[in-house]
């Protein structure tokens, strides 16, 4: 294998930001002496105890302190888990973005939605082209996802090259465009690749993943077996592949089509007038006009296959949609498979679909956008790195990715798996972990963006698990004399008025409390609101085993 060269005695770092415990939230950092680009930069979406919080972004305190070295953004294919914190972190760190077309026209709806499509700088790369930023090179490989225009990348530094594939899987016959380019794969693997970065979702399955293809068929078959239904068709709102599918059975068949839920709008009507969508004249229609048509004659297109509880499909389930109620003769088609996580959020909204009539299709009617075993296995021997990092998912995924790489000969010396924060030092000599940098999550809550921290988080669980008491009282300004309460006010703790001898207990251990405070000659507040909330709250745990937060309030007159 060809060793790149490299005179100068730097070694590249490489920094993953996120996307390596966790399906979401990809970011990784390529920092060459005074160069840093930035792959990928995306949201995760919250855990159930991560209460009222709307998404979390990458923590990027460490490209925050080394601004002036980043080049760029170097986006691999338009998913929220690869775009969706641009907006949030660009805000702290604006350099441009560089991405192929469908991506960009994807991160300008966020920008447009943000105001900032003025501030930031961007340039669309073919397939094929590079861009050259400081001291790397960085081309774009064609590669296929379950959306369209997905690359990887060849990442050229004084240290080696280094291939990140993106999500990615080897589709062959895909809906749109040009298959994978396992050509250029090759050809690099011949000039020598110093490590691969590659997709580790599927790992753990065997075998290859199907062509997005193949689903065309199967809505063709299920189009036919119910001619008499009105079809809502839940799916990703990106895969505009699987929409383009949909929409072309719905023509075969005379349908008319509705698009509907924002997320799912906003990537077609980008996707269509990028031209990678083709819709028929006539087959789409606004949702107003659907009660024009009869229901045999309609097809949904909805988001909401993830069971999100403000997404489309959730919404007509629970009755909450303005205009679109479902009915005995719906047929509901979940063209998806749920996130990890999110398969009991779904089992409610199947469940909500059935008890309204409908009958729910939710299997085989999904294929996945992720390289399978034989596939991870086909790149590895095209590319031949000397190093493997597995990246993109759980721990678990990476392991079977691991795994992978040991069987085609792989010593664990050459297996790097990394963490969230890892400084892995690497050159044609050798690679090792140096150091680590601060990372994590980020979350954004409404419009505020970090100012909801693990301890807020605390607090909501706390008060979504025992409720909150309030102690209220009154003394008077300068003598510190109790003048009124304490009172007890509880929310979420006990219903109050069968816990009337519960109250009226504390109240006298409260005043007991106070008395005894007084007698000491006590005015401090803070000594006086934590002798309240201990001696209360030992109270309540022994009357009934529960911690509600207590909130003492005092009032001077």
């Amino acid at each position: 294998m060809k060793k790149p060269e490299n005179n100068s005695g730097s070694k590249l770092k490489v920094i993953p930001l996120g996307g390596l415990e966790q399906i979401g939230m990809n970011i990784t950092v390529f920092e060459y002496e005074d160069s840093i680009i930035v792959v990928d930069c995306g949201i995760s979406f919250p855990e159930e105890d991560m209460l009222g919080i709307d998404l979390c972004i990458p923590d990027v305190s460490y490209l925050v302190e080394r601004i002036d070295k980043v080049k760029g953004y170097v986006i691999t294919h338009g998913h929220e888990d690869h775009i969706g914190a641009l907006p949030y972190i660009l805000k702290q760190v604006n350099a441009p973005i560089y991405g192929t077309k469908l991506t960009m026209g994807l991160i300008d709806r966020k920008l447009e939605e943000h105001d900032m499509q003025k501030n930031v700088r961007r340039k669309v790369i073919k397939h094929g082209q590079s861009v050259n930023l400081g001291q790397f090179r960085v081309e774009f490989i064609k590669t296929n996802h379950s959306i369209a225009d997905a690359s990887a990348l060849a990442i050229y530094s004084p240290a080696g090259i280094i291939i990140h594939t993106g999500d990615f899987k080897v589709d062959y016959t895909p809906v749109y465009g040009d298959a994978i380019d396992l050509q250029r794969f090759g050809e690099l693997g011949k000039k020598g690749v110093l490590a691969l970065m590659c997709d580790s979702t599927n790992a753990e399955r065997q075998g290859f993943t199907k062509s997005e293809r193949t689903i065309g068929a199967i809505f063709d078959t299920l189009f036919a077996e119910h001619p008499r239904n009105r079809i809502i068709v839940a799916t990703f709102a990106s895969n505009v592949d699987r929409v383009q599918q949909i929409i072309n059975t719905a023509y075969h068949t005379g349908r008319k089509v509705v698009i509907e839920g924002r997320s799912m709008v906003n990537v077609i009507h980008t996707a269509q007038d990028l031209g990678y969508i083709q819709i028929p004249d006539n087959t789409l229609i606004d949702i107003d006009q659907l009660r024009n048509y009869p229901d045999e004659k309609t097809v949904i297109i909805t988001t909401g296959s993830q069971g999100e509880s403000m997404a489309a499909l959730s919404r007509m389930a629970m009755d909450m949609h303005k205009k679109i109620f479902i009915k005995p003769n719906d047929t509901i088609i979940f063209s998806s498979s749920p996130i990890p996580g999110n398969e009991k959020a779904v089992s409610k909204v199947i469940n909500e679909l059935e008890m309204k009539g409908a009958q729910v299709v939710f299997q085989d009617v999904h294929v996945s956008g992720h390289a399978c075993r034989e596939e991870i296995k086909l790149i590895y021997s095209l590319v031949k790195p000397r190093y493997a990092i597995p990246v993109h998912g759980e721990i678990r995924h990476r392991h079977a990715q691991a795994t992978i790489a040991e069987e085609l000969g792989y010593d664990s010396e050459h297996i790097l798996m990394l963490q969230t924060g890892d400084v892995l030092e690497i050159d044609e000599g050798g690679a090792a972990v140096k150091d680590h940098v601060h990372s994590g999550k980020v979350f954004v809550d409404g419009l505020g963006v970090g100012d909801v921290g693990n301890v807020v988080l605390r607090d909501r669980q706390h008060l979504a698990e025992d409720g909150i008491v309030i102690i209220v009282l009154t003394l008077e300004k300068g003598t510190g004399q109790l003048l009124a309460g304490p009172d007890i006010v509880s929310r979420g703790f006990v219903y109050v008025r069968e816990a009337d001898e519960l109250l009226d207990d504390s109240a006298m251990l409260l005043q007991d409390s106070m008395e005894e405070l007084q007698n000491k000659g006590i005015s401090d507040w803070g000594k006086i609101k934590s002798t309240l909330r201990d001696n209360l709250s030992d109270h309540l745990w022994k009357k009934t085993r529960r911690r509600p937060m207590i909130l003492p309030i005092i009032m001077e007159v």
